[in-house]
């Protein structure tokens, strides 16, 4: 069973490349271990303001990194094909030395959703056109030669060759909090994604917050159990920005956040990248300030052997295992 806390951040894709090179590197400097990227065309309140594409940044990000895990946080059929797009992530894992991990999800209803034309998908199509792209997806990069014929996507003879560095392809990080999408969840996922309330990010108080993580928990396990799949062997991944206010204010509180997450089962927190204004806002000092605490607070617990002996009240009864 993984009982380590994995830290990661989500960068938009705003930054010309001069400054993006810095956040990037800089990140891989924290000793972080995972890096995101929004994957959509145009973005809520940023939408008449700069905003590049995910795949291509990413793909120079991989040139000047070496160590960190990067990805997208999430793709979608909004505007993506999978036979295209599995093309590109094929390129980015070979790129990025078997780094890639391939972030999707079924695309919320908006600017993204009407882009190529049409009419928004009910929410059931919407599921169901999500759960066709998933399986394409997966037999893509598995295989050299695909075809494929479904209500959504076809696919008559898609190559992927040579495939992906990592076997039997690049992990899936499925983003998903309903019935049918953790069923796809349970079938194809390496990691699962949550942001809470997808449909109000942010919008609840932390308190009905934290209960609705830990029932969003409760149902994955039980999606899983459905499939024969032993739930410990995924990855579980919350974005805390879309959760909570200020998740990194302070060391103090980034450490409550993150015990908080451990105990309902999370094995990887994720925070965005402070922006100077709007959504997600902070400062630079106050992020780093955080990472670099909270890895000081984890190697003194490593070193002491008890993390009752360390910790500050605030972490309140977390288990002395919380870490290791």
């Amino acid at each position: 069973m993984m009982t380590n806390v994995r830290l990661g951040a989500v960068v938009l894709p705003e930054y010309e490349w001069t400054r993006a090179r810095q956040i990037w590197t800089g990140l891989e400097r924290l000793g972080i271990d995972h890096a995101w990227m929004f994957d959509h065309h145009s973005w809520r309140t940023l939408s008449d303001r700069t905003w590049y594409d995910s795949l291509t940044v990413l793909t120079a990000v991989a040139g000047i990194t070496d160590r960190i895990r990067i990805g997208t946080m999430v793709a979608t059929p909004n505007f993506r094909h999978p036979v295209v797009l599995a093309k590109q992530v094929m390129t980015l894992d070979e790129i990025s030395g078997g780094r890639f991990v391939f972030g999707v999800g079924a695309g919320a209803a908006g600017p993204d959703a009407l882009l190529l034309g049409g009419t928004e998908l009910p929410g059931q199509d919407r599921a169901n056109r999500f759960a066709e792209f998933v399986e394409l997806s997966d037999l893509l990069l598995r295989n050299q030669v695909t075809d494929y014929a479904g209500r959504h996507f076809t696919a008559v003879g898609a190559r992927m060759i040579p495939g992906c560095v990592q076997r039997p392809r690049v992990p899936f990080a499925i983003a998903a909090s309903g019935p049918r999408g953790l069923a796809v969840v349970a079938r194809h996922a390496d990691v699962w994604v949550t942001i809470g309330d997808a449909r109000q990010p942010g919008a609840r108080r932390e308190a009905d917050s934290w209960r609705l993580l830990g029932e969003q928990m409760r149902r994955l396990e039980h999606a899983c159990e459905r499939v024969g799949r032993d739930a410990r062997e995924m990855r579980k991944l919350v974005n805390v920005s879309r959760i909570v206010s200020g998740p990194y204010e302070t060391v103090e509180r980034f450490t409550d956040v993150v015990s908080r997450c451990r105990e309902l089962g999370f094995t990887d927190v994720v925070v965005n990248y402070p922006r100077s204004d709007g959504v997600f806002s902070g400062t630079e000092a106050a992020f780093e300030n955080a990472m670099h605490g909270f890895a000081e607070f984890v190697r003194k617990d490593q070193q002491n052997g008890c993390l009752q002996r360390c910790r500050p009240q605030y972490l309140g009864g977390v288990s002395p295992s919380l870490f290791r």
